[in-house]
């Protein structure tokens, strides 16, 4: 069987991808942290609504989140008018890749997809938003794309803080530890005190060998 790839076949394939293209919006940032550190903040679904632009408030996590097919169940908009929405995982691979899907009004329905690559002593977070049914699949390919790619901009800078955050702590809680195990003092005001009342015990010895 001979496929046919000349016109107007060829010509409706490359129309085809350039819709799906329009339909999605990529936005990328480097990240001083950890993958590790960005997945732990995916895993918490109850600060989902502290870095998704647009969740205003948890209702309830699925027990088993962010297994593939649990879901988050949040509320879009702001006081007084606030719709109930929900977000499913559909691929949970740390600390590489996360993909969901978001249900609700005004998007209608996206596939969001989270992809982490380390770099240096940090990390490149890509989010990718596809719109599969609902508004955005009629709105212009300009106005879709300076909607969303703004919003994810937002959305990616908010991950990073609470990301970077806590990658940031918990250095901070394993040189401590590490100090602790070394007998080291854990921070400079520790050791001025440790160097303090070994001067004095010094003293006290040299007086009283005086007397």
């Amino acid at each position: 069987m001979r496929i046919a790839t000349g016109w107007p076949y060829g010509r409706d394939i490359r129309n085809e991808i350039a819709r799906m293209e329009a339909e999605m919006s990529r936005n990328t940032r480097e990240m001083t942290c950890a993958p590790e550190s960005v997945f732990e903040v995916l895993a918490e679904g109850w600060l989902f609504p502290t870095w998704v632009v647009g969740a205003s408030r948890m209702r309830d996590v699925d027990a088993d989140w962010p297994a593939a097919g649990s879901r988050l169940h949040h509320s879009f908009g702001a006081w007084p008018v606030l719709l109930n929405d929900e977000t499913m995982s559909t691929e949970w691979s740390p600390p590489r890749r996360a993909v969901m899907v978001a249900t609700g009004w005004p998007i209608g329905e996206a596939r969001i997809s989270i992809d982490v690559k380390p770099r240096g002593e940090g990390c490149v977070v890509r989010l990718q938003e596809e719109a599969i049914a609902g508004l955005p699949r009629y709105l212009p390919d300009l106005l879709f794309d300076l909607l969303l790619h703004r919003r994810n901009a937002e959305t990616l800078h908010r991950l990073a803080y609470l990301a970077e955050g806590r990658h940031a702590r918990t250095r901070e809680t394993t040189a401590e530890e590490e100090n602790e195990e070394a007998g080291r003092p854990s921070s400079p005001d520790v050791a001025d005190d440790h160097e303090a009342e070994e001067a004095a015990q010094a003293a006290e010895a040299a007086e009283a060998a005086r007397e």
